[in-house]
């Protein structure tokens, strides 16, 4: 690595510089990107799962056009996301089988079961309002090509957020056994949201260089405690109580302070022994297999294309 080059890209990225696909970046920060934004691309598609399980099962067809929307963005994230990734010269099929394989990781909290319709709306509310407060620094991402693809996924994450939130208030109005289904989702979501921002920032390997790199904009424990004391309102306005004893409000520092987070379990989820695991990845080889065909079509119409523009040229 010639070390002027190295200089000269540390000083462009202090700078609020924009690195671009064609520019030299060193390898590290490439093979970071590559492993951010796939596995940022694998939970919006695993992400699909347990919102999808209830497409069928939604209460009235008002209910079930909004989760049918929101999955179909879910999806369109992950393209854009795929897309950003290979500029970094990482194929599709590579991060296919990387994730295929097990080699790659999503997020963590796709490992959770939907058990009622409650839980389908929690996640609209948690698991995509931790998402906005991770992803929107991520649109000032040192990498051009991922900033600006957050620019279009924040906007559409936060439209979720308030989808989640509204389906959540509906319920909590509702009648007796409607606000009791909302409170059981929000305990049982609640844990798995918070640590879904990762360990601490003293058991991240990656956070301190990623922030150097202007990747990542805000640590682990930052970016939790922001959700944290949105989450806490929020669940006040609903009436609904969060899932946690030791839960106050520091009056010194004015941000909400709740228990021990049990690391054990997020860990545990990592390592495939969530509750999910094997169902999430059995059902994403299965749709993987059963797309072979439509990949095969699509190559050979495009092999189709560019034979006619070569011959149209010569």
């Amino acid at each position: 690595m010639d070390s002027k080059q190295l200089e000269a890209f540390d000083s462009h990225v202090a700078g609020e510089g924009k690195v671009e696909p064609k520019d030299w970046m060193p390898d590290n920060y490439r093979q970071t990107l590559i492993r951010q934004i796939s596995q940022h691309a694998h939970s919006e598609i695993i992400g699909m799962q347990p919102e999808g399980n209830w497409i069928s099962r939604a209460p009235s067809l008002r209910r079930k056009m909004i989760l049918l929307a929101k999955v179909q963005d879910e999806a369109g994230h992950g393209l854009y996301l795929y897309s950003a990734a290979e500029t970094l010269g990482v194929s599709r099929g590579e991060m296919d089988q990387a994730l295929l394989s097990g080699k790659a990781k999503y997020s963590s909290i796709f490992n959770y079961p939907t058990l009622t319709w409650a839980d389908a709306v929690a996640i609209g509310w948690l698991v995509d309002g931790a998402a906005i407060t991770n992803q929107i620094p991520l649109c000032r991402c040192s990498y051009g090509p991922y900033a600006r693809a957050m620019v279009r996924v924040c906007k559409e994450e936060a439209f979720h957020q308030r989808q989640g939130f509204e389906g959540m208030m509906a319920l909590a109005k509702g009648t007796s056994e409607q606000k009791a289904m909302a409170q059981g989702a929000l305990d049982r979501w609640w844990w798995p949201s918070i640590a879904m921002f990762g360990p601490p920032d003293d058991d991240s390997p990656h956070s301190a260089q990623s922030m150097a790199w202007k990747i990542k904009r805000f640590s682990n424990d930052e970016l939790r405690q922001k959700f944290i004391d949105m989450a806490v309102i929020q669940a006040q306005a609903l009436g609904l109580e969060i899932p946690d004893p030791d839960l106050k409000l520091n009056e010194e520092t004015g941000h909400w302070q709740t228990g021990p987070i049990d690391w054990d379990e997020f860990w545990a989820v990592v390592k495939g022994k969530g509750p999910c695991n094997r169902q999430r990845m059995t059902h994403r080889r299965k749709a993987h297999d059963e797309g072979a065909w439509v990949r095969e079509a699509a190559m050979a119409f495009a092999n189709k294309q560019q034979q006619k523009s070569e011959k149209a040229a010569a």
